[in-house]
Formats: structure tokens, C-alpha cells, sequence
């Protein structure tokens, strides 16, 4: 049987906007399907068309909000994939710009929970073939917990892009809030360095979190005279990136400006960024700011928007092209 030249894409309700925005860009329209909610709390999801012998495409980014709980969202997806498998399709592959539970992927306390393995064991057990996902917490913790495929996608081809004209005209650095950012801060350095033909410094700051408290107050390298860019995967409450900010200006930063690729925005953090130095925060479409006031989201949140970083590897995992490549700044 010869494959078909198109994959088969779902987005489920949460992630439709998302997924109308992936399936323009492959050039074809999401499949049907129906999701039900019942009163007991309850829900199915399922296909609306055959699959069968298919490579099928799900998907959805696991985050809360007001109307579905992260856990929510992840028994939807779980069924759904379920149900896709025993449809008979030949691939199912999740494909989830945001994933939930990645931040809790070691032991930090006796008896603590790995709960990015139990997630990776639930996705293996409805049967998904591949997990494809963006900018995780620990890459490492997380291609180790799922034994099947992983693709990890990075928005970092989109940031070198974004500040591409500003590193060749202004003095800038770049910094991580913590040790553990370093890898990913020193990726971003060279790429930029390379395609302004400049050379730009690299800051850290030091941080120790334990029972929801930061602690840390060491910074090390140049950013005096210099626009510092933070540079991290994730913004929650935005105490982070506050101290970090407040420490570049303090070592002479000129400008601060902040970089991460989902932008949560939980709790207060408007209110915590408001009341912050930084003038510009720049984020991707992973996660919707629905948290945030359209003043604030107008006015100082820049989001780029990564639906075509996840249509071009849909098509790349489809006819067996190359993810490193699509990735690579």
C-alpha cells in the first residue's frame, strides 16, 4: 500500500487555533473529530474519519486554564491517541508544543515523585509512537524517560532571527537567571555572534530554589554598557526573570530585555513584570497569554509565532526528512 502524500492532523479544542495555523502551512485542513463531555466529568474524544494505515498527527499543548485543568487536557490527549491506535493507524504521533510535568524530572527531595517518566509511561501505553514537543526544561531528562521516539524542537533559529538586527548595532550580552541555563544561553551566543559578526559577552546568575523560595544573589560576567538579553525556557511568575533583570541593571546593564520560549505567565506575573526594568518580552505562541490583560500583552509582550516550526517537522517526520536541519540557526 503505498503511502499517502498527506499526513492526517487533529488538533484537539484547546489547541485548535494552533493547529489551523499548522495545517495552513502544510497546505491541508484538520480532520474531524468529536469530543464530549459528560456530566459525571467524564469525556471521550475520537476520530471522525478512517485512519486506518495513516500517519496521524495530534495536537495539543498541556497547560491549565479556566475552562481545563493541565490534567484535563492530558486524559483527553491520552484517549484520543488511545483510540487513534486502536483505529488502526500506522503512526500516532503527539504533538505537543507545550509539555506539561517537564519541570518535575529528578529526585529534589526523599521520596519525591519523577513525574516526567509517568507522563512519558502514559503516552507509551495508549500506544503513541513519537512525542514531538518544544524546549523542554531538561532535554536530557526528557529524551531518557520516554522509550519511545522523542523530537525536540527549539525556537532558538526564531530568536537569533528576532534580534539579528539588534546584535549587529548595539553592544549586547546575553544572560541566564541560573547555572543550569548556561548550555542553552552559550547555543544562543554563538549562533547570534555568527550571523551579526560581533562578538557578544555571556552572564549568569546564581539561583537556588527550594519549597517555591529563590535564593541567590552572586552574578558572574560583563553586561556594563551593554543591552543584556535573558534568555530561559520558561516564564511562570516572573520572580526569575525580576531578579535576574534587577541584577543586569545593577552590573550596568543600559536595556534588559526578556527572552523565553513558553510564556505561562501564572499568578501575579504581570503585576511582578510590571513593576520590573525590563522593557520587552519576548515569547512564542506555545502558550496563548490569556493570563495577561491586552494592555500589558499589547504593549510589552512581542510573540513569535512557531505553528511553522511544527508544520515543517510534521512534514519532515511524514516523508522521512531531516528535524536536525529544520532546527539548526
Amino acid at each position: 500500500m503505498n503511502k499517502p502524500d498527506t499526513p492526517v492532523v487533529f488538533a484537539l479544542s484547546s489547541s485548535r487555533e494552533f493547529g489551523i495555523r499548522v495545517s495552513s502551512e502544510l497546505g491541508i485542513e484538520l480532520s474531524e473529530h468529536e469530543e464530549r463531555d459528560f456530566e459525571d466529568g467524564e469525556h471521550k474524544t475520537r476520530p471522525l474519519i478512517n485512519v486506518r494505515q495513516r500517519d496521524v498527527f495530534v495536537i495539543q499543548a498541556l497547560y491549565s486554564e479556566p475552562s481545563q485543568s493541565v490534567n484535563d487536557k492530558l486524559c483527553q490527549l491520552l484517549f484520543f491517541l488511545g483510540a487513534l491506535r486502536d483505529a488502526a493507524a500506522a503512526t500516532v504521533t503527539a504533538v505537543v508544543p507545550y509539555l506539561c510535568y517537564a519541570r518535575k524530572d529528578r529526585k529534589t527531595k526523599s521520596r519525591d515523585p519523577v513525574i516526567t517518566r509517568y507522563v512519558a509511561c502514559l503516552f507509551e501505553s495508549v500506544g503513541a509512537d513519537r512525542i514531538v514537543t518544544m524546549d523542554v526544561h531538561n532535554i536530557a531528562a526528557y529524551q531518557n524517560a520516554f522509550r519511545q521516539p522523542t523530537e525536540h524542537l527549539e525556537a532558538m533559529k526564531l530568536f537569533v532571527d528576532h534580534f539579528q538586527s539588534l546584535a549587529a548595532t548595539d553592544r549586547v550580552a546575553l544572560v541566564s537567571p541560573d547555572a543550569g541555563g548556561v548550555k542553552r544561553v552559550r547555543a544562543f551566543q554563538a549562533a547570534l555572534e555568527l550571523c551579526s559578526n560581533r562578538q557578544i559577552s555571556m552572564a549568569f546568575m546564581e539561583k537556588q530554589r527550594s519549597q517555591g523560595k529563590v535564593t541567590g544573589e552572586s552574578f558572574v560576567g560583563d553586561v556594563n554598557g551593554r543591552t543584556a538579553i535573558i534568555l530561559d525556557d520558561l516564564i511562570s511568575s516572573g520572580t526569575t526573570l525580576v531578579r535576574a533583570a534587577e541584577a543586569c541593571k545593577n552590573n550596568g546593564a543600559t536595556r534588559v530585555i526578556a527572552v523565553a520560549t513558553h510564556g505561562a505567565f501564572t499568578a501575579n506575573a504581570e503585576l511582578v513584570l510590571s513593576e520590573t526594568v525590563i522593557e520587552q518580552i519576548v515569547v512564542t505562541s506555545t502558550i496563548p497569554p490569556f493570563r495577561l490583560s491586552t494592555d500589558f500583552a499589547s504593549n510589552r509582550i512581542t510573540i513569535l509565532d512557531v505553528a511553522p516550526v511544527f508544520a515543517n517537522a510534521i512534514r519532515c517526520l511524514h516523508n522521512g526528512g531531516s528535524i536536525t536541519e529544520l532546527i539548526r540557526p
